[in-house]
């Protein structure tokens, strides 16, 4: 018996230790300017970060595809160091800091750094340090394809007035604003515990006696919200598009409520997962199909002119982007001395 346990444990061992030396096999050398393996442990890595994302297990030929980008990039970098085309840190922390401001949008606040650093690892599996380092990778290949290729970048047309009436009028059916409400709101927040909700509903409670259908006082009370000592928050909750990706962000009851009532009416009690909330009906749209010179997004100036227009000139944008990134790959690649692949370690 301890003899079949100990063959047991050393073919385990002796498996693993295969293992281990297969994942430091190179699957790839990169040998523009110099000689660089890619290795099977990290082309797993970056397998397994798309299976993760994607949800589904890559083939072969996928696999292939994804060693081929690896190639491609590590090329980009070494012609990049050779041409002496570089990103400094400062460009990257700039990045970083628009990112944290965009969450700071979201959260209504700064966030922390631990809260920052935790929404990079949850969004793309890696932590600040490795992250920062693909940020600049990225920015650097881009930055020599920008100038290595700026004939072609610099030659994207804008669309024409024509090529702009042409999609719209093949795509109008699809141009709909939806029954759409703007609605002001006041909010009195849970607290962690079942003294702190009784307290939170004793407030709402109040303010719904305090304000009663009375616009003017709903009003009066979101000025009083401002202060830091009201105890509730209040202010514009913007607009609501009767549409289920909205009702699955607001509820299913807040959805009913909003739309059951009329522009400057104000509204009952309505509760959810966070606390207590009143809102009022400050604009109301019916749903409409858009012509050419409507707003396209409310709040804001674009037109629907606009938004085609802006959607033709990125698709031109990419369309250019694609044809210089194969440009740039082909001159990489040319000959076929930059490069080896060792395609039965890419199963591994």
């Amino acid at each position: 018996m301890k003899r079949s346990i100990v063959t047991i444990l050393f073919a385990l061992a002796a498996t693993a230790l295969v293992s281990a030396q297969t994942d430091l096999q190179s699957v790839a050398l990169v040998k523009l300017t110099k000689t660089e393996p890619i290795t099977v442990k990290q082309l797993k890595a970056e397998v397994q970060k798309i299976e993760a994302q994607t949800g589904k297990t890559l083939t072969l030929d996928e696999r292939k595809q994804v060693l081929d980008v690896m190639i491609n990039e590590r090329l980009a970098l070494q012609a990049a160091e050779r041409d002496k085309i570089t990103v400094s840190d400062a460009d990257i922390n700039q990045q970083l800091q628009q990112a944290r401001a965009s969450m700071a949008q979201s959260l209504g606040r700064q966030p922390t750094d631990a809260e920052f650093e935790s929404a990079i690892k949850q969004q793309t599996g890696m932590d600040l340090a490795a992250y920062k380092d693909q940020l600049k990778r990225l920015a650097t290949v881009q930055k020599y394809l920008m100038t290595k290729k700026q004939d072609i970048l610099n030659s994207i047309k804008k669309p024409s007035d024509a090529e702009i009436k042409n999609f719209y009028e093949l795509n109008k059916v699809k141009l709909v604003r939806p029954d759409t409400v703007r609605f002001s709101m006041i909010f009195v927040p849970y607290g962690n515990d079942a003294a702190a909700k009784a307290k939170a509903k004793e407030l709402a409670d109040k303010l719904v006696k305090d304000i009663g259908t009375s616009p003017s006082k709903f009003d009066e009370a979101v000025l009083k919200g401002q202060s830091a000592t009201a105890g509730y928050q209040a202010g514009d909750g913007g607009y609501l598009p009767k549409t289920p990706e909205a009702q699955s962000i607001v509820g299913q009851e807040f959805m009913n409520v909003a739309f059951s009532l009329k522009q400057g009416e104000v509204s009952r009690l309505i509760e959810n997962s966070k606390g207590y909330q009143i809102i009022k009906i400050t604009e109301a749209y019916s749903q409409k199909n858009l012509e050419l010179d409507d707003i396209y997004q409310l709040g804001s100036k674009v037109t629907v002119r606009d938004y085609i227009g802006n959607l033709l000139y990125q698709k031109n944008q990419q369309a250019a982007f694609d044809k210089a990134s194969k440009e740039l790959v082909d001159e990489l690649r040319a000959g076929g001395k930059s490069y080896q692949i060792f395609d039965k370690l890419i199963a591994y």
